[in-house]
This record gives C-alpha cells, sequence and structure tokens, in this order.
C-alpha cells in the first residue's frame, strides 16, 4: 500500500434474516427490504439504489462473504471493519461474523467496531420505542471481554497494531464509567488471555469530539457519515421552484450539502492526539427511514476520489503500524453509502478508491 497505509473499510452484516427482525418488522427482513421498496421523492433523486455485480447477497453463505472481501481487496482495501452486536451477551446479526472467523478460504483482515447504542425504532421514527436495551455493567465488561479474547482476538486475521488487537466503540458517551470499562478490559486481555494489550478506539460519531486519552484510549476514529452531512441546503430559497415542490416530496427532505461537507473534512484542523480520517462515499437515507430523511447533494466518484486522495497524501502514519484510513462504508446500502458496485455508477467508486491509492504511491 501507497505510504505504508492499511485502508479498511466498515461493513454491515444485516443482510440475512433473523428471529429478531421478524418479530420487529416483519418476516424474512433483511437490508435489502429496505433497499428495494425506496422510491424517488423529486426530480433526479437516485432510489432505488440497487446492486450489479455481487447481487442481493445473504452474508450467512460462505462465497456471498468472499465475493465481498475479493472485490474490495481488489481495488486497495486492506481489511474490513464490522460492526458488532452485544447486548449483555446477546449477539445479533451474529451468523456472518461467525461464518467468516470459521472460514479458512477468507483471506481477510478484519476488526470489529462495537455498535453499543439501544436497538430501537428509529427507522420508523419511534426512537423511544426500544427493542433491545443496552444495559453497562462490570460483570457485562468481563463477559464480553472474555468472549472477544476467545473467539475473536486470537484470530491470525485480526487486525493488531504492535501486537494489540484493535477494538472500536461507536457512541462513548453511552457508558457510565468507560474509564473503568477500559481498565477492566485491559486488565483481562492481558492477565487472563496473554495478550500485550489492547488498541481501543471510539469514533467521532454524531460530531462528539473527545480525546481519548482522557479514558485510557489509544486513539480516535473520524466518523464520515456525520461529518460530511453537517451542513444544511436551502433548497426551497435556491434549489427548486415552488411548483417542483408541490408535485413532490422534496419538502419533507433535509438536504446536506456533501461537497461543503468534503472541503470542511479536508480543511478540518487536527486535535493534539490520535485521530484517525475517514471518507465516505455519499449518504441518502431515504430507503432506510419513514420520515426525517436527510438527503447530501453533490457527492458522486470524483469528488470521493479527491476526498481520498487528499486523506491520504496529508496523512503522516503516528508509527508504522499505526497507519489505518477508514472508509465508511463497503455496503450501507439503505443509507446510500456503499463503495459496492450499483445500476447507476457500477464500480465507479471502487476505481476511485483505487486510483487515489495508487496516486499516492
Amino acid at each position: 500500500m501507497p505510504k505504508n497505509i492499511r485502508t479498511l473499510a466498515f461493513v454491515l452484516p444485516q443482510f440475512h434474516p433473523i428471529p429478531e427482525n421478524d418479530d420487529w418488522w416483519g418476516k424474512g427482513f433483511t437490508e435489502w427490504t429496505n433497499v428495494t421498496k425506496a422510491k424517488p421523492l423529486f426530480d433526479g433523486h437516485y432510489q432505488p439504489q440497487l446492486p450489479t455485480d455481487l447481487g442481493f447477497y445473504d452474508l450467512r453463505l460462505p462465497q456471498a462473504r468472499k465475493d465481498q472481501a475479493d472485490l474490495a481487496k481488489a481495488y486497495g482495501i486492506h481489511g474490513f471493519c464490522y460492526y458488532h452486536y452485544w447486548f449483555n451477551g446477546k449477539r445479533l446479526l451474529d451468523e456472518p461474523i461467525d461464518g467468516m472467523l470459521k472460514q479458512d478460504d477468507l483471506n481477510m483482515p478484519f476488526m470489529f467496531c462495537w455498535a453499543n447504542e439501544n436497538w430501537t425504532r428509529r427507522w420508523d421514527g419511534k426512537e423511544q420505542d426500544i427493542l433491545m436495551k443496552q444495559n453497562y455493567s462490570s460483570e457485562d465488561d468481563k463477559a464480553h471481554i472474555r468472549w472477544l479474547c476467545e473467539y475473536v482476538f486470537s484470530d491470525k486475521r485480526y487486525i493488531r497494531i504492535d501486537n494489540k488487537p484493535v477494538f472500536i466503540i461507536y457512541r462513548h458517551t453511552l457508558f457510565p464509567d468507560l474509564k473503568k470499562t477500559v481498565n477492566i478490559w485491559r486488565e483481562i486481555a492481558k492477565q487472563e488471555f496473554g495478550f500485550e494489550d489492547l488498541y481501543l478506539c471510539i469514533t467521532e460519531s454524531f460530531g462528539v469530539k473527545t480525546d481519548p486519552v482522557e479514558f485510557g484510549l489509544d486513539a480516535a476514529i473520524e466518523f464520515s457519515p456525520h461529518a460530511v452531512i453537517k451542513n444544511k441546503l436551502l433548497t426551497k430559497k435556491n434549489t427548486f421552484s415552488k411548483q417542483f415542490f408541490k408535485k413532490s416530496k422534496a419538502s419533507e427532505v433535509d438536504y446536506r450539502d456533501f461537497k461543503l461537507g468534503v472541503e470542511n473534512c479536508l480543511e478540518r484542523s487536527l486535535p493534539n492526539y490520535k485521530l484517525y480520517r475517514s471518507v465516505t462515499p455519499s449518504w441518502d437515507n431515504t430507503s432506510r427511514k419513514k420520515q426525517g430523511w436527510i438527503v447530501a447533494k453533490g457527492s458522486n466518484p470524483d469528488l470521493y476520489f479527491r476526498w481520498l486522495k487528499e486523506t491520504v497524501s496529508k496523512f503522516k502514519p503516528f508509527s508504522e503500524e499505526e497507519n489505518l484510513i477508514f472508509i465508511n462504508a463497503m455496503n450501507e446500502w439503505a443509507e446510500g453509502n456503499h463503495l459496492e458496485p450499483c445500476i447507476k455508477y457500477g464500480r465507479a467508486y471502487l476505481e476511485a478508491t483505487k486510483k487515489a491509492l495508487e496516486s499516492e504511491a
């Protein structure tokens, strides 16, 4: 890789049915259910966004996982960052993960990001309805890290920094005492499982910027989907006509300026702690939600290429192995945020990825 950089793509495992989703959303529900029901809400709106090369895969299938990984590797992606769902010992969306761990022919480095928020009916606009609650306790901290150390961190493909398994927390602000949790995790990993230590990170989800050292953590990760959609567009006044809004649902959409968001990310002043940068192909969650849609206008493969190229060019690894750049995401189809080939762009985002990485070689 150029500059000894490891490029990692986030992967969502929700492309297979589970009993809980059957109960909550209807029999046979998967992420594809949302994707395929999407409709354009205004003239020129790219919906539905449908897959081409990989098709409507089921990530329980070994071949589907291998095809996904092979495609990513062919365009310069070093590894995957899988979302991990743990609720006090109850795991969700676990079949693709467990299958991956047992799949010898899947030669793809990986790490986990714990999606540690409550599972709610947010998609229906009913976030107060909790479907699976996240309860924090010292006992759960112990059970969780023991499971990770025994079944996940020990995998030879698991990504490490200085021989320390890398583990990411999505929403660190939800912990009642994060520093205590971190201490428990480190102690068990070292004392019970013989790891030199853990390399623990938090994301800047929802724009929350925190010095990770304050909590005994190693680094932060820019959460580019949230970073890039901060800027709203005044669409009613300067983008569409009044007649346009009368004939469509455009007035109900929250438009964000994707291009301006990219510029802001590129011009960001870096903090004095370790921050790994991240880029995002695009954003449009109209297929996932029944209301409160956010569409980032102006995204395209060329802009994504420039964002990744400049991010790679400016990045100075903190050490030989602290050399990560994240792409968010590989397959967030229901958020219009995916590198995987689709009916409009084909492999253009993957080709832009490879071109940006090679241009900095």
